[in-house]
């Protein structure tokens, strides 16, 4: 949730920087113009740092990150509005990005206050980092989604989707309280269903541009046809190797590890010219193992909070169709842009190793009940 968060704070503050040429266009800005808003956010963000630090550190990081995250969105989503106000665009767009930097400026150190004293020493290092590099998957994801948004809807849409994207991920925050035990086994799952979603949507089109005269059925029904032997299979084994006394966590992880990291090897494999029969081959190997999910992070739920467990999946599965839906709009431009499949596979087979990376690090099968929670990251 934390990565996720620093994700789309990018995805806010990169939206003006992506969406300035059309503004400027529109409101008959010149290049000094732009600057003096773009220049606004910096202004507000050097303010707050030691501030929100400090705050943090006496009221806790997750309360300022929630509150900020709040505001930030807030303004991101209604900038369109706040534009077409009666004063000038320049005036009001210099003060919301003001206002964005004042409020963003809280988010690193408040991350810091809340580490130092929620995570264990061992574990910062991994942890600080993966939540670093949301800020360059924010950068990415606006500049790739956000372009076509940009193109094809209008520069208001960059905004209003990065301002709904971030009030939602607070909104989850308040009423969802996490560990670290939940997050890993979320994050798996958003990871997953990015991958496997896109791969469902882009497949037809893969074969299809890269076989032109290949026969279509035999691409769009042997893969599922494995899948389908291969989900059975995985649930058998992974209920014997626990009734065998393996540990739970320890299946659900080596299920995992099959369906997000053997599965990937198979996805890498597509990057290079292939032969259409090798092609199916591996394309089958691939959504195959990928239903070893069913018996990894998909059940993984219902060993950590049985008693939650309905919403808590529901709450994975809306986070994981909304980071679906991201991924498809990526994996387009990738290949409207590069021409290349290879990219897009590398792409898949990146976010499956981030995922699996947490879920082999933080993932766990024992019951905790939300309730009884002693110390809970809501972040």
């Amino acid at each position: 949730m934390l990565f996720l968060g620093t994700c789309l704070l990018y995805c806010a503050r990169m939206a003006m920087p992506i969406c300035a040429v059309n503004m400027a266009t529109t409101f008959g800005w010149s290049k000094t113009q732009s600057g003096v808003v773009m220049g606004g956010f910096f202004w507000g963000y050097c303010f707050t740092q030691v501030l929100g630090g400090h705050v943090s550190d006496r009221i806790g990081g997750e309360r300022v990150l929630l509150l900020a995250t709040t505001s930030w969105a807030s303004i991101t989503a209604c900038t369109p509005l706040l534009a077409q106000l009666g004063i000038s665009s320049l005036t009001s767009m210099t003060v919301a990005r003001f206002l964005m930097g004042l409020l963003q400026g809280v988010h690193y150190p408040s991350l810091a206050s809340l580490c130092s004293q929620r995570v264990d020493e061992g574990e910062r290092g991994f942890l600080m980092s993966t939540m670093g590099s949301g800020s360059y998957m924010g950068t990415l994801m606006v500049g790739g989604l956000g372009s076509v948004m940009l193109e094809r809807y209008g520069w208001e849409s960059v905004f209003y989707g990065a301002g709904l994207l971030s009030g939602l991920w607070s909104l989850t925050s308040l009423v969802l309280p996490l560990s670290h035990l939940f997050s890993a086994m979320v994050f798996a799952h958003l990871c997953f269903s990015s991958t496997c979603y896109s791969l469902m949507s882009w497949l037809p089109t893969f074969f299809k541009d890269t076989y032109p005269h290949a026969k279509g059925w035999v691409c769009n029904v042997i893969p599922w046809l494995v899948a389908i032997a291969s989900a059975l299979f995985g649930g058998i084994i992974s209920d014997h190797l626990i009734q065998q006394g393996f540990r739970t966590s320890s299946v659900r992880k080596m299920m995992q590890f099959m369906s997000m990291g053997v599965s990937s090897v198979f996805l890498l494999l597509l990057c290079r010219p292939l032969s259409f029969p090798s092609a199916v081959i591996f394309v089958s190997a691939a959504v195959g193992l990928a239903t070893f999910n069913s018996s990894g992070v998909s059940v993984n739920v219902q060993d950590l909070a049985p008693s939650c467990a309905g919403s808590l999946f529901g709450f994975m599965n809306m986070c994981g169709a909304f980071t679906g839906l991201v991924l498809v709009y990526v994996s387009g431009y990738l290949i409207e842009v590069t021409a290349s499949w290879g990219y897009v596979f590398s792409l898949f087979t990146m976010v499956n190793t981030m995922g699996l990376g947490v879920f082999l690090m933080f993932g766990e099968a024992n019951r905790v009940d939300l309730w009884n929670l002693s110390e809970v990251i809501r972040v």
